[in-house]
């Protein structure tokens, strides 16, 4: 016979058991992701920015995309395994915003 002792603790145990399952698959996507950023042309209002955004997030992968309209940039986080940097580049293009990976001007 079980006592409220002996139910408690194994409702801890499986609970842990649980929580660190969780924590591993979250780990496990994290590890998957990869991040791009991107110039964007054309970017001129505050719509231009909402516009950009949503394009990429209908894209398959497609975790995060944080626009900077004063740098006409788009980091996006996404999964290599469902989407490509030339999809992503895609996206953008086909709402009237061609982009191009981001290089780092030093002049």
């Amino acid at each position: 016979m079980f006592t409220k002792n002996t139910l408690l603790i194994s409702t801890l145990l499986i609970s842990s058991a649980l929580f660190t399952n969780a924590i591993s698959a979250t780990s496990q996507v994290t590890q998957q992701l990869k991040s791009v950023t991107l110039d964007v042309q054309n970017m001129t209002c505050a719509m231009c920015k909402i516009t950009i955004r949503k394009a990429l997030e209908k894209v398959a992968g497609v975790k995060n995309a944080t626009v900077d309209f004063n740098k006409k940039t788009v980091t996006i986080q996404f999964e290599p395994k469902r989407t490509s940097v030339q999809e992503l580049i895609k996206a953008t293009t086909n709402v009237g915003y061609p982009a191009s990976v981001h290089t780092n001007k030093t002049h």
